[in-house]
């Protein structure tokens, strides 16, 4: 065999084994008491997680100090937010480890330092529009590769935003509807190795694939994605909440496997809103009726 041949195996064989790698099944054991609270804080509704380069676990809920920091090991850091959250929706965390909230209460989206300064606020409090400096009830965040904003600005204007790192408007695409890059409650939003922006529209029971500026390239539809998450290998996760399961996509956005059932059982949801995944792989799922957050551990 030349050197060209070999050089061509090589590059099948790895090709194969990175699909393979993408379509493996990963299974979990559920943890629904990892979260180690003071006796003055009771979950709400669980709408929002999120984990940062510290293992830190940043839970968002609808209750007193919405805003809550736990460590690794589920043990209680600090909380804080009730002098500026209206009604938690979803929280991210970007690669400098700041804390992002989308508050469908006051309309806003709010960047806060990992110990809770507020830095930055989007969006005009208590007052919602549709402006390219409003939000009617945004949903969820993402970030680009060179730290530029994506926002659902879900419930009321069912559109995609994106900003400069600093706020500044860049551009929007979407409508109501069900065609193809219509919207029916764009509620979750991630961004793939490829840059591709993936919008979970909710209400369609489907995810929408863009490019950066607005191009739709696929649908896949199924499921109703009220949140997204993707781990450190790539591998794609959907909270459905309206079947209260957990789902594993592919590539192409097929079901490869589910977790759950309705249920208050470790294991088990009640609707499950949003989740994300920790540097070794485990999963935290955040329950809205179930008003609690459970730790999926990667067998």
């Amino acid at each position: 065999m030349n050197s060209t041949s070999l050089v061509g195996t090589l590059l099948i064989t790895l090709i194969l084994s990175n699909a393979a790698r993408a379509a493996e099944a990963i299974d979990f054991q559920a943890d629904a008491t990892f979260a180690e609270l003071p006796d003055a804080i009771t979950l709400g509704a669980c709408s929002g997680v999120a984990i940062n380069s510290q293992g830190h676990v940043y839970l968002f809920h609808r209750g007193k100090q919405p805003i809550i920091c736990l460590d690794a090991g589920g043990k209680f850091i600090r909380s804080w937010g009730d002098d500026v959250i209206g009604s938690a929706h979803a929280l991210r965390i970007d690669r400098d480890d700041n804390v992002w909230v989308t508050d469908i209460g006051n309309h806003q989206v709010l960047k806060f330092s990992p110990v809770g300064k507020l830095l930055l606020s989007l969006g005009k409090s208590g007052t919602a529009g549709d402006g390219v400096d409003e939000f009617n009830k945004p949903t969820d965040i993402a970030f680009g590769s060179e730290g530029e904003l994506y926002v659902t600005d879900g419930y009321g204007n069912n559109r995609v935003m994106k900003f400069t790192p600093n706020g500044g408007f860049l551009a929007q695409w979407g409508e109501a509807g069900n065609g193809p890059g219509q919207f029916n409650l764009p509620h979750s939003i991630v961004i793939d190795r490829q840059g591709r922006i993936l919008v979970g529209d909710r209400e369609n029971d489907r995810v929408q694939v863009f490019e950066s500026n607005g191009k739709l390239l696929a649908t896949w539809p199924g499921f109703a994605p009220f949140g997204l998450a993707y781990d450190k290998d790539g591998q794609l996760f959907v909270a459905d909440g309206r079947a209260n399961k957990v789902l594993q996509l592919d590539g192409d956005g097929h079901v490869i496997n589910s977790w759950g059932q309705e249920g208050d059982k470790p294991g088990e949801f009640q609707l499950p809103h949003m989740l994300a995944a920790d540097a070794v792989g485990n999963l935290y799922v955040g329950e809205i009726k179930g008003e609690r957050f459970q730790k999926l551990i990667r067998k």
